[in-house]
């Protein structure tokens, strides 16, 4: 797998739009996760090399943050918050029942691709605890027995959305 010669000069092109060439690597790594859907090593070492930084400086920021995935992923992303908030309003149920629901453990893809459920340090929406992000959109506050209807929900919309548009880069 490698990143297209678009994507490579639109990588560049971003750099240029910075003092500082590596600022530009988080929204380089989202353009690279939205032209392959995930950022497995040798997307990562190429973008290394476009960023002349070592390979292993990029792959700490892709585990770092939940928002990038080494491994395929499902259609529909799910994030349930875990942090302190959420925990004490019953995201822990929530969690649960999601994952039973979708037989599935957190960080795992559903047998039919369509979801992946994601345990999520904080998503910044405290005052909607408990809280889950479903591809863009943020629900919340959301009880054990919202999930059969959350899941309906989300399988009628695109799906998980790419922080950069690729119209912005000359793709659509």
């Amino acid at each position: 797998m490698k990143l297209s010669d678009q994507t490579r000069q639109a990588i560049l092109d971003m750099q240029k739009q910075y003092p500082e060439k590596r600022s530009a690597l988080i929204p380089a790594l989202h353009l690279a996760q939205s032209e392959n859907g995930y950022l497995p090593r040798e997307i990562q070492n190429e973008v290394a090399a476009l960023f002349e930084i070592a390979p292993n400086e990029v792959n700490a920021i892709v585990t770092f943050y939940d928002m990038f995935f080494e491994e395929p992923v499902g259609k529909h992303v799910i994030h349930v918050c875990k942090n302190v908030s959420c925990m004490l309003r019953g995201a822990d149920g929530v969690l649960s029942k999601l994952c039973q629901k979708l037989q599935i453990h957190p960080g795992e893809t559903s047998g039919d691709a369509q979801f992946t459920v994601i345990a999520s340090e904080c998503l910044g929406a405290c005052d909607l605890a408990p809280v889950m992000i479903i591809d863009d959109k943020t629900v919340g506050p959301v009880k054990e027995e919202d999930v059969d209807k959350i899941l309906e929900e989300a399988k009628k919309g695109p799906g998980h959305p790419s922080p950069v548009p690729q119209r912005e880069i000359g793709y659509a």
